[in-house]
């Protein structure tokens, strides 16, 4: 990726085919979509990649078992054909995970949930045939026979449940349902796919807060923006104009709207998650659906050596900025994990915390409070402009390509979409990479999942300088040299884009990263290569805290 001021000089007063607002997973999959096709493309974000709910999922590339209870189908089919096609494509970012519903004591199996089990089974395209690991490593996209494909669902005995999920022994499960799904990071996954749209010829800026659409021969045609770092407005000519915002979708407006029926009606639904250490809640090597009451699920995931729990799903109407768990949020997901494994939790126990919004779209028809869609909409303006919202991280390349034909059909233009055979970044084996002195093998196979075959540079920054061999945070293994990276090559500008947004810390450590202090060594090393005097550090550290606060990142206040 190119550095800020390169792609700013690249973008203002410049003309491109095609401008995206927004930097979220859709608005990076249209970049790489539309470049992929040869289009000239810019993408604009207001403030970093991934910081709406790009980076606020459940971390799960799935199909959406629970939709099949609303007879969805069809989302169910085509999340599942993407979940197929992301671990082809993104072996080292995108895994597939044992998911385990048990069952306890003289409780019978969920007949109904066998079912549904057998029909997602059906939709994924599960056969019989080679075991799952045998295929593992047979995942290029153009031999679809030889392709990644989870065993069928099938009964575990109490044994094999346990092996799996250790903090389960206080229940004394009799058996488990168990099925595949798969998990990621949301943020690397975003960008990565970032990554590949600029190998493509797209380019990317993030603090670029647009402010205006405008329209030129009757046309949406100018976007102007404000540079974050000199205040000043900028302006960009496009041909297509791509509002890719999310949850903001509905605030981006061309200059012909009149009536609200002419824009998406965005019906914001909070999610909220929690993060526990592993030596209070062992998953082991699945993830477990947790009864959740009233006939709700949550679920309970391994997650960079943590423990995930979510998530709620609840009508907001509170600022979409930053948005932090509540009081309920945290109290309804505790309660559902002490009941279901057994154990007492209290706020205390709690390392880390989240909440987003996801873009759900509703019909505006206050009598209709239950219309609300998950599936992507694309909405087109008489000015031409176009926004995709809607969908969830699992179903990015399809919006993308709905998106990207759209304009190829109004041009009147051959292009076909290729991003079903695009691999999106390389993977690596962590054998194959040699670490430096007081590099931990933890460190070494957490940047082969997290960067593929790139982290062969963070390895060299850190064997070049011992400082940054460090971790940032003690007993974690992200390395100083991510910092060095994120700042260089993925326009990283505060300590939030790094500890949210380039590493996770700041969600799996956030009660170690809650003091000036214990952010000191991770300002040194930004402030060196940003220019940072004293008083801009001070500014960054005061930040960092008053967004961990605003976020909620650590509720229990340890």
């Amino acid at each position: 990726m190119v550095g800020r001021s390169e792609a700013l000089e690249a973008i203002a007063g410049s003309h491109f085919e095609v401008v995206v607002i927004g930097g979220g997973i859709t608005g990076v999959g249209v970049a790489l979509d539309a470049a992929s096709r040869g289009y000239s493309v810019a993408l604009l974000e207001g403030r970093d990649y991934a910081i709406g709910t790009s980076s606020r999922s459940s971390k799960m590339v799935h199909g959406g078992l629970r939709y099949l209870e609303n007879f969805d189908v069809g989302l169910v089919r085509e999340a599942l054909l993407e979940r197929q096609l992301m671990v082809e494509l993104a072996p080292h970012l995108v895994y597939p995970t044992p998911f385990l519903v048990p069952t306890f004591g003289d409780d019978k199996p969920d007949r109904m949930l066998g079912l549904g089990l057998n029909a997602y089974d059906v939709l994924a395209g599960v056969g019989s045939g080679r075991n799952r690991r045998e295929r593992r490593w047979r995942r290029r996209p153009a031999e679809a026979e030889e392709s990644w494909s989870p065993d069928r669902h099938r009964t575990i005995d109490r044994e094999e449940v346990l092996d799996l999920v250790p903090a389960l022994a206080s229940r004394d499960p009799e058996s488990a349902y168990l099925f595949y799904d798969c998990q990621t990071d949301d943020v690397r996954l975003v960008l990565t796919v970032l990554g590949e749209a600029q190998r493509f010829g797209a380019v990317c800026l993030n603090g670029a807060e647009v402010t205006q659409v405008r329209e030129k021969n009757g046309k949406a045609r100018v976007v102007e923006f404000v540079d974050s770092a000199s205040g000043e407005t900028v302006t960009v000519e496009a041909d297509n104009v791509v509002n890719a915002t999310g949850v903001w979708a509905d605030q981006i407006r061309p200059g012909e709207i009149e009536r609200e029926e002419d824009i998406p009606k965005i019906a914001p639904s909070r999610g909220a998650h929690l993060l526990f250490s592993s030596d209070d809640v062992d998953m082991g090597r699945a993830a477990c659906i947790v009864p959740a009451g009233e006939g709700r699920r949550i679920f309970a995931l391994p997650w960079y050596g943590r423990t995930l729990v979510g998530t709620t799903d609840v009508d907001h109407d509170g600022g979409i900025e930053e948005v932090a768990p509540t009081g309920d949020d945290i109290e309804y997901l505790i309660n559902a994990l002490n009941d279901f494994m057994g154990l007492s939790l209290t706020d205390s126990d709690i390392v880390g915390a989240y909440a987003g919004v996801r873009p759900l779209i509703s019909t505006g028809d206050p009598r209709k409070s239950v219309d609300i869609s998950r599936q992507a909409e694309l909405y087109e303006t008489s000015s031409g402009m176009l926004t995709i919202t809607g969908g969830k991280l699992t179903t990015w390349r399809r919006m993308a390509k709905q998106t990207v034909d759209r304009i190829v059909e109004r041009a009147g233009r051959e292009a076909r979409c290729q991003t079903a055979e695009i691999p999106l970044g390389m993977e690596i084996d962590p054998g194959d990479l040699t670490a430096p002195e007081g590099v931990s093998q933890e460190s070494v196979a957490q940047l082969a999942f997290r960067y593929g075959h790139s982290a062969r540079s963070v390895l060299r920054l850190a064997e070049a300088d011992p400082e940054l061999a460090r971790p940032i945070v003690d007993g974690m293994p992200d390395l100083m040299a991510e910092v060095q990276v994120a700042i260089e090559f993925e326009q990283a500008r505060t300590l939030a884009d790094v500890l949210l947004r380039r590493t996770r810390l700041g969600l799996t450590a956030a009660s170690s990263l809650a003091t000036a202090e214990s952010v000191a060594g991770l300002v040194e090393v930004m402030g060196r290569s940003l220019g940072w005097g004293d008083i801009e550090k001070k500014r960054q550290v005061d930040d960092w805290l008053v967004t961990a606060k605003a976020e909620g990142l650590n509720p229990g206040g340890n």
